[in-house]
């Protein structure tokens, strides 16, 4: 794709949406009117006991402490040298966004300030007295904030827990106040993110960079580089990377830092590699020191998609003995502990190792699996993809067996939404995640998402899977996914209305197998059947109501191409959103021709059936772009209700 620049950094769109924090209505039935919505507004603002904001990921725990606070034009941020300069900075931001002008930056309270947020350290002084009871986590980047009287109380369990509680500060603020809460919050599982593990063309410079600001605002604190068609990741693997790659990816770890994000460089060496070689231990070795000289402290070994039914140098044979899953498991493990014990537990600050079993999606005990939990130094972590390479569900007890047949909680590789198998051929996958069970984060270590070629579209997905693994057991979808809607819509309700139909022509998440684990259409698919269903008793009656549903199809890719801050997700989605305004037009003239009809005026009849087959025909023909994505073919939208639709004006006109 071509390389184009953000025209509004991701948090601008986390503020507008923080702008809006809205509580959500019960129901689609039961949303209040405007009028209702402005007087619940004002009397939940002048009594501060009205519902709180949605914050994403969803807190552990959030309870009202009392009456809003007021914003003001200024206000004073007490800091000290323990205060994270990232979260400084989004408090910064976060004010000024609200109207807040002058920032009297201090490193004690003067008391006569209008607002007065103090951010650092939980157990600094005056954050601990103005917390009072909210109870301050344990847990690593965990925080707890409180908005009370004229003061607003930042602590962080650690750097990041600051950081987090800034973001949580942004989406309390709406219309010139703060809503009075009390948070105590950390996530669930340590790891969270993504992983860029796909086949097909990588993602480029500026999709990364987006990709870690976006990672950032969704208090993930993992991206993995491990892109199958980077050349010195796999294939090239001993070889060092050429002068300006290694600039990048040192611009690449520069803002993962400063999004708290672990920047970990994964090297996969598998389809080459001699186990029994110090040589290639060494050049493994390197490539991990180049990066680490550039400041990551996060590495990871795949040995995915690799055979251990035969060795790659006769050394091995000598040493390990004939190929099979015992012996590959043996070589692997010396190699990796020896990266563990000789690298990683060398060098200061870096994380532990990570890796990917060759047997990574089943729950098949193995000699593999044994020597792996027998022999595998324990501070690995062990990735593992469910009970496929694309799992319909994952489960406590699946989990718990996992962790069991590797000897530690396995870290999640979910290959959702990835696009890169033949059944994905031509989608997007949007839907928001789904049968992921409640309590995985006793059985997890984390969980990453294995996004689309598409990386700004990965982002509706990628935002609910972050606030899954934030808080699995306060996760509630249908919220989840409308959040995600109005962070990509910049906070904007009617431009979160189109997107969330946008997910819904865009829902199906097939497997490997004939089944999708998410159905296509759960909205639209449904509405057609009830048509075709009224249509045999009440054709007229069918055709106008179902006349505001393709007005809605057809007007969407307008409203997102006007209302979407992300010119990288309008750059992405462009194919499916031209397919969609002809798939809308199509189904108007559809509806024209079954009207013309039953009104016996068959020239007008053939005349729209001519328009819809020919919108249908130039919807179809519209084509994945080559330099996005290596599965060439045409978009899908919406299948097969679309095309059943327009079977079904044919049949009857």
């Amino acid at each position: 794709m071509p390389r184009t620049t953000r025209a509004l950094r991701p948090r601008t769109a986390l503020l507008a949406l923080a702008v809006l924090a809205i509580p959500l209505a019960p129901s689609a039935a039961a949303a209040p009117s405007s009028a209702q919505k402005e007087a619940t507004e004002a009397t939940e603002a002048s009594t501060g006991e009205g519902r709180l904001p949605v914050v994403s990921p969803t807190p552990q725990h959030m309870d009202r402490a009392g009456a809003d606070v007021p914003l003001a034009r200024s206000a004073e941020l007490v800091v000290d040298d323990d205060t994270d300069d990232a979260a400084r900075r989004r408090v910064t931001e976060t004010l000024r966004a609200h109207g807040v002008r002058d920032i009297d930056v201090r490193t004690k309270t003067s008391g006569r300030a209008p607002l007065t947020v103090l951010l650092g350290p939980a157990a600094r002084t005056d954050i601990a007295k103005a917390l009072g009871d909210t109870k301050v986590p344990t847990q690593a980047e965990g925080y707890a904030l409180r908005a009370k009287g004229r003061t607003v109380a930042l602590g962080g369990k650690d750097a990041t827990g600051q950081f987090y509680a800034a973001q949580t500060l942004g989406q309390l603020m709406s219309k010139g106040r703060i809503a009075g809460a009390s948070v105590s919050d950390f996530p669930s599982m340590p790891l969270r993110g993504s992983i860029e593990g796909f086949y097909g063309p990588p993602w480029t410079e500026a999709e990364r960079l987006d990709q870690l600001d976006f990672l950032g605002d969704t208090k993930a604190n993992t991206y993995v580089y491990a892109p199958k068609d980077d050349p010195y990741h796999r294939e090239k693997w001993r070889e060092p990377y050429p002068a300006d790659k290694l600039t990048e990816l040192g611009k690449l770890v520069d803002r993962a830092t400063a999004n708290h994000v672990r920047f970990t460089f994964a090297v996969s060496p598998g389809g080459s590699i001699c186990y029994s070689d110090p040589a290639d231990v060494k050049a493994l070795t390197a490539k991990l020191q180049a990066m680490y000289d550039l400041g990551v402290r996060s590495f990871s070994v795949p040995l995915d998609d690799i055979s251990y039914t035969k060795w790659n140098c006769a050394g091995d044979k000598e040493k390990f003995g004939e190929p099979g899953r015992g012996p590959a498991a043996k070589a692997q493990v010396g190699l990796l502990n020896t990266i563990q014990r000789e690298f990683i537990a060398q060098r200061e600050g870096a994380n532990p190792l990570q890796m990917v079993p060759t047997e990574y999606g089943d729950l098949t005990d193995t000699a593999y699996k044994q020597t792996m939990r027998a022999e595998l130094d324990p501070s690995v972590e062990v990735m593992w993809t469910g009970t496929d390479v694309v799992p319909p569900e994952i489960t406590n007890s699946q989990a718990q067996k996992a962790a069991e047949l590797f000897g530690r909680k396995v870290f999640v590789w979910d290959n959702y939404p990835v696009n890169d198998f033949a059944r994905t051929a031509g989608r997007l996958l949007l839907a928001p995640y789904d049968k992921r069970e409640a309590g995985l984060s006793g059985h997890l270590s984390g969980i990453v998402s294995n996004p689309m070629n598409q990386e700004a579209a990965s982002k509706l997905a990628v935002f609910t899977m972050n606030d899954f693994s934030w808080n699995d057991r306060g996760y509630e979808r249908a919220r989840s996914g409308r959040q995600a809607a109005l962070y990509l819509a910049g906070g904007d309700e009617r431009v979160a209305d189109a997107v969330q139909t946008f997910v819904d022509l865009n829902h199906a998440a097939p497997t490997f197998g004939e089944s999708n684990w998410q159905p296509q259409s759960p909205v639209l698919g449904p509405k057609l059947d009830a048509f075709w269903k009224q249509y045999e008793s009440d054709p007229s009656g069918a055709v106008r109501a179902l006349r505001p549903v393709a007005r809605e199809i057809e007007r969407v890719p307008g409203v997102l191409r006007s209302g979407v801050p992300d010119p990288l997700f309008l750059h992405d989605a462009k194919q499916w959103l031209d397919a969609t305004e002809l798939w809308g037009s199509a189904l108007g003239h559809g509806l024209a021709a079954l009207a013309a009809t039953q009104e016996g005026d068959s020239a007008s009849a053939a005349k729209s059936v001519a328009a819809m087959e020919s919108l249908a025909g130039q919807a179809r023909a519209i084509t994945v772009d080559p330099a996005e994505h290596h599965q060439l073919g045409p978009v899908k939208i919406a299948d097969p209700f679309l095309d059943e639709f327009v079977k079904g004006v044919q049949d009857r006109t």
